[in-house]
C-alpha cells in the first residue's frame, strides 16, 4: 500500500437547524487515510456517517475544521473524489455504454475516446457484452457494477461509497465485495465506506472507524491485520466480529446483545 496521505479531517465538527433547534451531528472529527486504502465507517443510523463522507466529498461544508484532499482545503465537489450511491442513479433512456460515457462528457475526449474508456471499464466489472443494453434489463447487481465502471472511468483518486450494496441479496452482495477489492487492487484507488454491516467492513477495509452517536464522534478506530481475500468462517474474521459486536454492547448498554442465543 502507498503511504502517501490523501484525506487529512481536521477538527471537524458539523451541526444542523432543525425547527429553531441546532442539533450538533458530528464533533471534533479527526483523521487521516492513505492512498489505497480501504476505510469503513461503521455504526447505527443517526450518527453521522452519511454527513461526514458529504463532507469529504464537499457535499456538505462543516461549521468547523477541514477536510484536505492532497493537501488542499475541500470546499465543492470534484472528479478527484466521486460518490457512489446505493441508488445506482442510472438515466433508463441511455444505454449501459452511454451511462458510462456520462460522467466523460464533460472532459476533453473524442467520442472515440469516451467509448473506449467506457468499454474498458465496463470490460473490468466484466460487463463488457452488454453495453448496448438499457438498464431496465440489467439485474440489481449489474446496474451497480454499471455504477462502479462509471465511477471509475472518471479516473478518481476516491471513491466515497454510502452502503452500495445494501439493496442487495446476499449472493449478489458477496460478489461485488469480491469485485470490488479485485478493481481497487488493480486502480490502487482510495475507498471510504458508509456501512451497518459488520461483516462487510471486516471483509473489505484495512481500518475500521466505529462511531457512536449524540453528536458523531469517532470512538474507535480498528486496524484488520488479515490477508485479503479473507475468509468469512474463520476464526480470525470470527475474532474483529465479536471484538466490534461487544464495541457496541458494552458502550451502549440499551443495545446488549445475548451471544449465548
Amino acid at each position: 500500500m502507498n503511504q502517501t496521505t490523501i484525506i487529512n479531517v481536521e477538527k471537524m465538527s458539523k451541526s444542523f437547524e432543525k425547527k429553531s433547534e441546532v442539533l450538533p451531528v458530528l464533533k471534533n472529527i479527526t483523521f487521516d487515510i492513505q492512498k489505497g486504502e480501504v476505510v469503513s465507517i461503521l455504526g447505527e443510523s443517526g450518527c453521522g456517517k452519511s454527513t461526514l463522507l458529504n463532507i469529504v466529498g464537499g457535499f456538505v461544508t462543516p461549521d468547523e475544521g477541514n477536510v484536505y484532499l492532497d493537501g488542499k482545503v475541500v470546499e465543492q465537489p470534484n472528479r478527484r473524489c466521486i460518490m457512489l450511491f446505493q441508488d445506482y442513479g442510472l438515466l433508463p433512456w441511455r444505454s449501459v455504454r452511454h451511462n458510462v460515457e456520462l460522467g466523460l462528457e464533460g472532459l476533453k475526449l473524442t467520442a472515440k475516446e469516451r467509448k473506449e474508456r467506457a468499454l474498458y471499464y465496463l470490460k473490468l466489472v466484466g460487463l463488457e457484452d452488454k453495453g448496448e443494453l438499457f438498464p431496465k434489463e440489467m439485474s440489481g447487481g449489474m446496474q451497480q457494477r454499471i455504477g462502479i465502471a462509471r465511477a471509475l472511468a472518471l479516473r478518481p483518486e476516491l471513491i466515497l461509497m454510502d452502503e452500495p450494496f445494501a439493496a442487495l441479496d446476499t449472493f449478489n452482495r458477496y460478489y461485488l465485495q469480491d469485485e470490488l477489492l479485485r478493481i481497487q487492487e488493480q486502480e490502487d484507488t482510495t475507498i471510504i465506506l458508509v456501512t451497518h454491516d459488520i461483516d462487510e467492513a471486516i471483509y473489505l477495509s484495512d481500518r475500521i472507524f466505529i462511531m457512536h452517536p449524540n453528536p458523531g464522534i469517532i470512538h474507535k478506530e480498528i486496524n484488520i491485520e488479515l490477508a485479503k481475500p479473507r475468509d468469512r468462517s474463520h476464526g480470525d474474521f470470527q475474532y474483529y466480529r465479536k471484538y466490534i459486536f461487544e464495541e457496541f454492547r458494552f458502550n451502549r448498554p440499551e443495545m446488549a446483545i445475548d451471544f449465548n442465543i
